[in-house]
């Protein structure tokens, strides 16, 4: 749940870069509501209150999605217009790729590696 916060207090922060664990953590809680909100939907006939549930949630999160698949694709030290590749057939499959890669070890163009701890000296 944490991951998930995290990418919201960074709400369309683009810059930097994003470790595997809260890109993945925030899309499988995302899953996990639109999931629930479907069946919400599903089991009670179609109110204004779920469809208004399901837009606000949509709005609420398509910039953070898009900025945390940009910091990712940052992390591996590609740039994030390679989001643009979902628009040709199976550019899909190559983005997924991208977002299974590890991290680009040490300090790229986008930033330093969020897996190595930086410690100041005391």
């Amino acid at each position: 749940m944490n991951w998930y916060f995290q990418v919201l207090q960074r709400y369309a922060q683009f810059s930097g870069r994003a470790r595997r664990a809260e890109y993945w953590w925030f899309t499988l809680f995302n899953i996990i509501v639109a999931f629930v909100l479907g069946l919400a939907s599903g089991v009670e006939p179609v109110s204004g209150s779920i469809v208004f549930a399901i837009f606000v949630f949509v709005i609420a999160t398509i910039i953070p999605s898009i900025a945390v698949s940009v910091r990712r694709l940052h992390d591996t030290g590609r740039s994030g217009w390679w989001c643009l590749i979902t628009f040709i057939p199976l550019g899909s499959l190559v983005l997924l790729y991208f977002w299974l890669l590890d991290s680009q070890p040490g300090e790229n163009r986008y930033g330093p590696n969020p897996k190595e701890e930086t410690t100041a000296p005391a």
